[in-house]
């Protein structure tokens, strides 16, 4: 079960998409269909908030409706909108710089961080599977992607242990750090070439970290125009999902909903000789193992 936010008929709603990925379950229309109530939260964030029970329920509801004949709470997954998961963050998107060697050896560096290397994205660069990321050729020439694997935290916690960070996890994303290489450069710092606005695709949804054991060693890939740019393990991270989530939260508050993108492997166009950077047309798809593919086109 992966769990979307999506549009249909105009309405935003929390679905399932059970095996197979060709449907996806209003879960609170399905709910009501089968109990008379509705206990499913309308949001992601709310859902995130309530943790194992909300996913018990809503594989309850899911087990239920995939036996009803013709039911008008399941669409095809073609039909409807996806948004990002978490359209809305509360919080900006926690990232982490360099955490792979050979990504951080190909932007000219000479050494591997021996500290994470935290910056943010805010809430309003976000966008979904499908949606447009725009070029913002008025503002920079060097737009870039990088395809990471993201954390979404399920529980509050401060002062959290590498050992206990994992019980803190609800789940798993992926997410397009993307990035204007030349104001990263001529600002010295990673915010503004980061933050523009639909710079953080996220999606398609979210896998509930009991479907993904074994989140340390997963595939990560991602092609630009059908073209395999990146390649890598997240068993590569020079920082664990452990180690991140201890750092960060040594001394600030993560809560639910919280998303961390944790780095992204060596491959990206600023790398290359000479550097490939995105134009008004390009398709990026970033895959992880056990979750799916991101998929977004750049605009003129």
């Amino acid at each position: 079960m992966k769990l979307v936010t999506a549009v249909v008929n105009g309405e935003s709603f929390v679905g399932a998409v059970p095996e197979g990925e060709t449907t996806v379950i209003h879960l609170r229309g399905a709910e009501r269909a089968m109990r008379g109530t509705e206990t499913i939260p309308a949001s992601m964030l709310a859902a995130i908030a309530q943790g194992e029970p909300f996913l018990a329920r809503a594989q309850e509801v899911v087990d239920w409706a995939l036996r009803q004949p013709k039911p008008d709470y399941v669409f095809r997954l073609d039909a409807v909108r996806l948004l990002a998961p978490i359209p809305r963050p509360a919080k900006n998107i926690f990232c982490i710089g360099k955490n792979y060697a050979d990504h951080a050896l190909e932007l000219g560096g000479s050494a591997i961080p021996e500290h994470l290397i935290v910056f943010t994205k805010p809430p309003t660069t976000v966008i979904g599977h499908g949606e447009t990321i725009l070029r913002h050729a008025d503002v920079t020439d060097e737009v870039d992607y990088e395809g990471e694997l993201a954390v979404v935290i399920g529980k509050r916690g401060r002062a959290i242990r590498r050992e206990e960070a994992l019980d803190y996890v609800f789940g798993y994303t992926i997410i397009n750090d993307v990035t204007a290489r030349d104001l990263q450069e001529r600002h010295q710092q990673y915010f503004l070439g980061k933050s523009l606005d639909t710079f953080c695709p996220m999606g398609p949804w979210i896998v509930p970290k009991s479907l993904l054991p074994h989140a340390n060693d997963l595939r990560i890939e991602t092609r630009v125009n059908g073209e395999v740019r990146q390649q890598a393990s997240t068993k590569q991270l020079i920082f664990s999902l452990g180690a991140i989530i201890e750092t960060i939260s040594k001394g600030i508050t993560l809560e639910p909903g919280d998303v961390i993108a944790t780095g992204t492997p060596a491959g990206v166009g600023k790398g290359m000789n000479p550097p490939r950077f995105l134009q008004p047309g390009d398709v990026v798809e970033v895959t992880v193992e056990g979750i799916g593919t991101l998929r977004n086109q750049v605009g003129e």
